[in-house]
């Protein structure tokens, strides 16, 4: 039987802010984490909503809270309050995850860094760099995957969405911060069939494929087997999508290794120790 973690004057708090936040997956993951390091750290969720948000950071900062995880729908808001951001939060335009240091307040966006650790050590595959690659998707997470493989030097990214419009403004705006160029196409437009098949990666972030009654948002026709298929929604664990490119002999992988990745980034800035990313899935999984 697993031993309660007792608290102290002496314990660490980290947490996550979100409203709503009770669905968070996070606190299992990390407290794990902690558990199995001997850490006297506790990640707690914390229900912040957007008017009470400058009130929160501002309690975060006078009770030492060592770091904070931020989802929806304050990543692009936190912005205001900090004392400066990475590169990555910058070019994403979101933070996901802030550290408190001697009175500074320091954003940074895991997500990116994370679904590269993924594909790298959980799937054994390399970054296409000079490759084409197709995102499917214009959200917040689309913007952290385009980020992630422009800085790491694809030769192009098609980005395709079902609102024409937000792809178009976010390949613009990406193509204009990254230098890599970058196209936006609905999912019905006569050019999609062609970006993935000449594609080395396909990354899928619309939420769309957790529902297995939805049709794909592809043809599984236009894969090739060369073709790597990413999904990084993590529920369920084995999307249609990637069924569809398994049955096209294509390479895949899941989204929890890069939900599982971004904690433990988050977790190293917070504690200065490299978790066990085994132990933070199995937590996730339970």
């Amino acid at each position: 039987m697993q031993t309660r973690h007792i608290l102290t004057g002496h314990t660490r708090i980290v947490g996550v802010i979100g409203d709503p936040v009770e669905h968070s997956r996070s606190p299992q993951m990390h407290n794990a984490a902690f558990a199995k390091a001997d850490l006297d750290y506790v990640y707690v969720p914390f229900h912040v909503r957007p008017y009470d948000l400058a009130d929160a950071i501002a309690g975060f900062k006078a009770m030492n809270v060592v770091g904070i995880n931020v989802t929806l729908p304050h990543k692009q808001a936190v912005i205001r309050h900090l004392t400066s951001i990475s590169r990555e939060a910058e070019l994403i335009g979101a933070v996901n995850t802030l550290t408190f240091v001697e009175g500074n307040i320091y954003g940074d966006n895991t997500d990116a860094p994370g679904v590269l650790k993924a594909l790298e050590e959980d799937g054994n595959m390399s970054v296409p760099v000079g490759e084409n690659i197709v995102v499917l998707g214009a959200g917040g997470a689309a913007r952290a995957v385009v980020v992630a493989f422009a800085l790491r030097g694809v030769a192009s990214i098609t980005i395709a969405n079902r609102t024409v419009e937000k792809a178009v403004s976010l390949a613009e705006e990406m193509d204009r911060k990254t230098g890599v160029p970058m196209q936006g196409i609905g999912l019905t437009d006569e050019r999609l069939p062609l970006a993935v098949s000449e594609s080395k990666l396909l990354v899928n972030t619309a939420t769309t494929s957790m529902d297995v009654r939805q049709p794909l948002l592809i043809s599984a026709d236009w894969l090739q087997p060369s073709t790597i298929v990413y999904d990084i929604v993590y529920t369920p664990p084995v999307t249609p999508l990637m069924q569809a490119a398994t049955a096209s002999k294509c390479q895949t992988l899941g989204g929890i290794g890069m939900l599982v990745h971004q904690g433990a980034i988050a977790f190293e800035k917070w504690t200065g120790v490299t978790p066990c990313t085994e132990t933070m899935r199995q937590a996730l999984q339970t």
